[in-house]
């Protein structure tokens, strides 16, 4: 609910040619948080007894919130353009239509985002796939997410400066190759090392939409009056999307098996991959047509 407002600020607060290393170093600092995170977490609920280790958790968790509202305060923000006279619920959406009627570039790049979340309905299942196919031992799970993060870090890394240098329409083909590579490994490796690729582009993927699945919407925006509309469009019109995949990925796996979800992932990521390439503009190169 918060993202539109928070992006109308990066928007404004960022340059757009600084905007993919911001993402990227936040992802990082981040991510290494995170991780030294878990480690006090674990120390702390094996040295301090329940429940009173939970609490010191939460604690913990309530400082680090504070800490992030006290940077946010400390934003100077830059001021917006002037404000629009409100305009009522009904008839705000009722502007949607003639906004996607009228930007066709947006338009294809929705159903290319669309198509591209199908592909990665596989990723919930690479880890049981490799469970099962394997049998490795469990300590197996913790190379599997090492693997995962290591693309993580290498991908945003990467992608950051890419984004910032070359636009995010690159970034996101380049996660939709990294997606797409790794259902069609997942289907062909033939062993648990080779196997273990896959969780390396999967978290490429995951780090390519980190840095521009919402950045490349302020580019989209025609003005930064509109910024926080097509966030809101890009975000919500994919919800449905979003919820659906995974919950027919699993009646995938159910009813044909692991290779059948891989199979329709690896075809929708090429097919979302296509699109981009071909019918969506880097926005921040063209401009919008109707």
């Amino acid at each position: 609910m918060l993202m539109p407002a928070w992006m109308d600020i990066v928007g404004r607060a960022i340059p757009v040619t600084a905007r993919g290393r911001f993402f990227a170093a936040s992802s990082l600092v981040a991510g290494v948080g995170g991780f030294a995170g878990s480690f006090l977490t674990a120390r702390i609920l094996a040295t301090v007894p329940a429940p009173a280790s939970y609490g010191v958790c939460f604690l913990c968790a309530a400082a680090c919130m504070a800490v992030s509202l006290a940077a946010l305060v400390l934003v100077r923000e830059p001021p917006a353009a002037a404000a629009a006279p409100p305009v009522g619920l009904r008839a705000y959406l009722a502007r949607v239509p003639a906004l996607l009627g009228r930007d066709r570039n947006l338009r294809w790049f929705l159903l290319a985002r669309a198509v591209g979340m199908v592909s990665g309905m596989g990723n919930g299942f690479y880890t049981v796939y490799a469970l099962l196919a394997w049998a490795p031992p469990d300590a197996q799970v913790g190379v599997f997410t090492t693997l995962l993060l290591a693309g993580q870090v290498a991908g945003t890394a990467t992608l950051g400066w890419l984004a910032d240098r070359a636009g995010h329409r690159l970034v996101l083909a380049a996660g939709l190759a990294a997606s797409v590579s790794a259902s069609a490994l997942a289907l062909a490796a033939p062993s648990l090392a080779a196997f273990g690729v896959v969780f390396v582009l999967a978290g490429v993927q995951g780090s390519a939409l980190t840095i521009s699945n919402l950045n490349v919407l302020l580019e989209f925006a025609p003005s930064p009056e509109e910024r926080p509309t097509y966030i809101g469009l890009g975000t919500t019109s994919l919800a449905p999307v979003a919820f659906g995949a995974p919950l027919v990925a699993g009646l995938l796996a159910d009813a044909w098996g692991f290779a059948a979800v891989f199979g329709v992932a690896a075809l929708s990521g090429a097919v979302a991959l296509g699109l981009l390439l071909v019918w969506v503009r880097d926005p921040r190169h063209r401009p919008a047509e109707g």
